[in-house]
């Protein structure tokens, strides 16, 4: 009897029998649906890209790809990159990509780091479905990528979140090359180990955290060999380490080459790895954050500060999805499912999901690292999830077409209705779908003042595109006659670059900010529209939610001070 179990047999419930034709007929119709989600979605991101701001982290990250490619290009010369800010401690795989593109690339050099970065995510999205497929079949993964995708805390943040998203969408691949290792137990295939440590590599090269999937897929390794043991005996599970540890080493130069290569830094000396651990893990970096209502230390931020964030930030499909993948797999446990071989060692597999979705929020609240900006920096979290709801829900799903194929097709008809009022939301709120808020926490409305909203300040750039039109348009469609000066309060660097030849930006130029015909504040901060006086005349909101607001200040509104 093979230790491994075919793929229906999990935790979660098996899929009730049908017929083999069928079934194949079925699930080429939902892999087809998958592909046609991830084409629109790269159709999407190739029409809308330019449509968001620069991110407040982007110039240093641009800096830093672009300090790595000198290093290589000066032959190992340039080292500026190893002391650049604190861009160092992280891997400049995206950047350093970046850096290479943009000279060839048709756009200019941020709407490219964007087009990226939204490609990026998408592949992120095919890693849910290829995930969840592999555990749980075709239709679990179009249902997780299909979630995925219409989580505005990860659809928003693909186009200008160049750190957070493509770790994310690294994480996910890994995750998924583990599980393969892991059902092809105890001689698993050269390919699939090399390309664990491929994707090993390229996640390490964006950020250290990456080492976790080492450790899942380590934590999964070691409870099959204790299966083996308990089942077996103490020989046989030496024989299984003896047969399955010789394939699994030549992950490990290849992730570490790979890292190498994107994260020079890292190799400099041995323990520089751990030391950016060690640093990222506690960051030396005390700011306000809002939490529930109330201002509270970066540096030291409450144990629920990420559990709440996830609670609310996440669609509630995905995190009832995710209550009913902890129930299933609580009701396969109190029945016994583990008893059985095939049961014990199917669950190995999940082994590595499970970690993937909780182990992070545990030592979160455990450790409680510096964190600021809601899940920005846990949003690796957010695929695990989506695949445990994706599979969930089709286990759900197949209950109840159990019960009868109307009761399936209500199912399939609420999942629509649910998949379409999403999907209306993000329409509505683009492109600062980033900022999206559930019911559990009254929409967007119900956050304003208690969480976080537009923190990198995407809103400007379309309040400046709004403010040009305007100007023009007062002008006959044409530029004004004289220049105008511009003042902002929030992420300069998301107007910077926009700017026409008539419009200043003051900040930072040495002339006083309170005397600019026009004044640009983000809500973020709340302090930042009362700052200065003027007539509102552009106000870009989500749910009528506002984040950021234009005052003309015009002579002689622009000779008063303050207000």
């Amino acid at each position: 009897m093979s230790l491994m179990p075919p793929i229906g047999l999990n935790p979660l419930g098996a899929t009730p029998p049908a017929g083999a034709l069928t079934q194949r007929r079925a699930g080429a119709l939902w892999d087809d649906m998958a592909r046609a989600l991830l084409l629109c979605l790269i159709i999407l991101a190739a029409l809308t890209f330019r449509n968001y701001g620069i991110s407040t982290d982007e110039e240093v990250q641009h800096i830093y790809g672009k300090k790595l490619l000198s290093f290589y290009l000066s032959g190992f010369t340039d080292r500026s990159a190893f002391h650049f800010k604190d861009l160092y401690l992280y891997g400049g795989l995206f950047d350093l990509v970046t850096a290479l593109v943009v000279p060839i690339s048709p756009f200019e050099e941020y709407e490219t780091r964007h087009l990226l970065c939204a490609l990026v995510g998408v592949l992120g999205i095919a890693g849910c479905w290829r995930y969840a497929r592999l555990l749980a079949g075709p239709r679990a993964g179009f249902l997780a990528a299909a979630l995925l995708a219409l989580s505005g805390v990860y659809y928003g943040a693909m186009f200008n979140n160049t750190k957070d998203v493509p770790f994310a969408a690294g994480m996910v691949w890994t995750l998924y090359f583990a599980t393969r290792i892991i059902g092809q137990m105890p001689a698993p295939r050269r390919s699939a180990v090399l390309k664990f440590g491929l994707a090993l590599g390229l996640t390490l090269s964006i950020r250290v955290g990456a080492v976790l999937a080492g450790f899942y897929l380590a934590v999964a390794l070691a409870l099959y060999v204790v299966l083996v043991a308990w089942r077996g005996g103490l020989r046989p599970a030496f024989g299984v380490v003896r047969r399955s540890v010789p394939p699994l080493l030549p992950a490990i130069p290849l992730a570490y080459a790979v890292m190498a290569l994107f994260w020079p830094w890292a190799v400099q000396k041995p323990l520089n790895p751990l030391e950016a651990l060690r640093v990222v893990s506690h960051f030396p970096i005390d700011i306000q954050t809002l939490f529930m209502g109330q201002m509270v230390s970066s540096a030291a931020p409450p144990a629920l500060y990420l559990p709440v964030y996830l609670g609310v930030k996440l669609p509630e499909a995905v995190l009832l999805g995710t209550l009913a993948a902890v129930v299933l797999a609580a009701l396969w446990v109190v029945r016994g499912g583990w008893r059985s071989v095939d049961g014990a060692f199917g669950a190995v597999r999940w082994v590595p999901l499970a970690l993937a979705a909780f182990l992070p929020v545990i030592l979160f609240m455990l450790m409680r690292p510096s964190v600021y900006n809601g899940i920005r920096h846990f949003l690796f979290v957010a695929p695990p999830m989506a695949v445990l709801a994706g599979i969930a829900l089709d286990r759900l799903w197949s209950g109840a077409e159990a019960l009868g194929r109307r009761t399936g097709q209500a199912y399939g008809a609420a999942a629509i209705a649910v998949a379409v009022l999403y999907a209306w939301q993000l329409g509505a709120m683009h492109p600062n779908q980033y900022v999206y808020y559930n019911q559990f926490a009254g929409g967007l409305k119900g956050a304003e003042g208690r969480f976080e909203l537009d923190y990198w300040g995407n809103s400007q750039h379309e309040a400046l595109a709004e403010l040009i039109d305007l100007v023009e348009r007062e002008n006959g469609g044409k530029a004004p006659p004289r220049q105008y000066t511009l003042s902002v309060c929030g992420n300069t660097l998301a107007v910077r670059f926009e700017l026409p030849p008539w419009l200043k930006l003051v900040n930072g130029t040495g002339l006083d900010w309170r005397k600019a015909d026009f004044f640009m504040a983000f809500t973020q901060v709340k302090q930042c529209p009362s700052l200065l006086g003027g007539q509102p005349i552009i106000e870009i909101a989500a749910d009528d939610v506002p984040l950021t607001i234009v005052k003309d200040r015009r002579p002689p509104l622009a000779e008063i001070p303050t207000e």
